[in-house]
């Protein structure tokens, strides 16, 4: 089970569809666009940062279930990230300590890994893209979702900005698996068919050595 990580624009969906053709193997991706709490939330981010947390909890699980029928598969995003995020939001006065207490205990509740003969939770390797803040920005401009613009929302910035900076920190401790790093500015794989070619090589050459 190979799973993607990255900030927002960093390309998880489109090298979760470049790997999965390459390995030929089953894909699973973020529900986003039909995601009907996602724009609610960036109207009102104190009302609805705590149900959009349990939904994305509920349709992650739901994917890792999914994945286990295939022996190989890929995700696009780590269930691992929506506590990040979720921080993030309460400590921008989105949500209340008690929430975060109760997401976190039911993340921890709902990963527990279960006797062998059950399904996987953790992933055998993540592979986390990373991209400067400018580069995200760019993106997120660029692939023009109305409810994610800078000039519809200035305070956007200041919570973008943030996430950049906590993504460091989040996958130096990431220790649920093995783990590894894309150059998402050195390697545009979306863009550069050569650069592509290398990235795919460096992920075959990890997972050989696991």
């Amino acid at each position: 089970m190979l799973v993607l990580s990255g900030t927002i624009g960093a390309g998880k969906t489109s090298l979760t569809s470049l790997l999965a053709k390459h390995l030929q193997k089953p894909a699973f991706y973020e529900s986003v666009d039909d995601n009907k709490i996602l724009p609610l939330f960036y109207k009102d981010p104190q009302k609805y940062a705590f149900l959009l947390q349990i939904y994305f909890l509920n349709k992650r699980l739901d994917s890792i279930k999914a994945a286990n029928a295939d022996p190989e598969s890929v995700m696009d995003r780590s269930i691992f990230e929506d506590s990040l995020l979720f921080h993030l939001n309460a400590d921008l006065g989105r949500a209340t300590n008690t929430e975060v207490d109760i997401y976190d205990s039911l993340l921890q509740n709902m990963m527990q890994e279960l006797p062998e003969g059950t399904y996987q939770k953790n992933p055998d390797l993540l592979i986390h893209i990373n991209i400067s803040f400018e580069t995200m920005l760019e993106r997120i401009k660029k692939r023009g979702r109305s409810y994610e613009q800078i000039a519809n929302d200035p305070s956007l910035y200041d919570y973008y900005k943030q996430l950049d900076q906590r993504y460091t920190a989040w996958y130096a401790d990431y220790d649920k698996s093995p783990k590894m790093q894309i150059n998402g500015d050195e390697l545009d794989f979306v863009e550069d068919p050569s650069a592509r070619q290398q990235v795919l090589h460096l992920i075959d050459e990890k997972i050989a050595s696991l």
